[in-house]
């Protein structure tokens, strides 16, 4: 079972998720670490950037990018990463991937999961949720064994990410993004989660049936999941107070 934690705030959830990474990057300075884009995962890179740590041998393959959308778009995920995530953080952008980074689209999904594994694996996954359920751009319906592949948004999720295009008619169509299968092979998953607005997604995720119709319900199929959610994602867990019970008497010696 994924371990709950509820916290008071996204800077909270933000700063228990950096201490994680910190302590994986102690035990390995060229960890490889999944990385997420919008604003779900900002609190974790923004804690650490405070912390100022050496993370310049910290390897990173992102979850998604849009298909057709120029790299040098600032809303593409390759210019996102580099300006919330290589930069402020110090990493070599020579060792951050994005998938359909390189070489013809036809070919990107087999190129990246190859690169991936000649990396030796993703150790961390830091994973958002959509509204719909999605994680990477897994829509509803996406296989749990599915690889790397160019993918068509929903019309939900295309609405859900318009606030950060001028109109909806400029977010992209496709992408191309990590599947459940990518995902499930990281080593540990780390979900974030915030507001109302996720909540009947986390419960199904957390709590409902193992479904494709609900692709954050793949977490439950992975032996290492920590999920970092406030108390209005967590609204609709029916077992909430037992997440909170275990949290607060969870052994010391127990990382999570």
């Amino acid at each position: 079972m994924a371990e709950i934690v509820v916290l008071d705030s996204r800077a909270e959830a933000g700063e228990l998720a950096a201490d994680v990474i910190l302590e994986l990057v102690a035990r390995r300075r060229d960890a490889v670490l999944g990385l997420a884009t919008g604003s779900t995962p900002l609190p974790i890179y923004q804690a650490l950037a405070s912390r100022r740590a050496d993370l310049a041998a910290v390897r990173g393959f992102a979850l998604d990018e849009y298909v057709g959308l120029p790299a040098s778009h600032p809303e593409s995920y390759r210019s996102v990463i580099t300006r919330e995530v290589v930069e402020p953080l110090g990493l070599a952008p020579e060792l951050v991937r994005v998938p359909g980074d390189r070489g013809p689209i036809e070919t990107a999904g087999a190129d990246y999961e190859r690169a991936i594994v000649d990396a030796g694996g993703v150790d961390l996954q830091i994973l958002g949720i959509g509204t719909d359920g999605h994680i990477g751009f897994n829509e509803p319906g996406s296989s749990f064994e599915s690889l790397t592949r160019v993918k068509t948004l929903t019309q939900q999720t295309r609405e859900d990410n318009a606030r950060f295009f001028d109109s909806i008619d400029d977010v992209p169509v496709n992408c191309i993004t990590q599947g459940l299968g990518t995902i499930r092979r990281a080593r540990h998953l780390v979900l974030l989660a915030f507001g109302e607005a996720k909540a009947a997604a986390i419960a199904a995720a957390v709590e409902g049936p193992v479904t494709a119709s609900a692709p954050g319900s793949a977490i439950q199929l992975h032996p290492h999941v920590t999920v970092l959610v406030d108390g209005s994602a967590a609204s609709r867990l029916a077992n909430l107070e037992y997440y909170r019970y275990a949290w607060a008497n969870k052994p010391a010696w127990e990382s999570i």
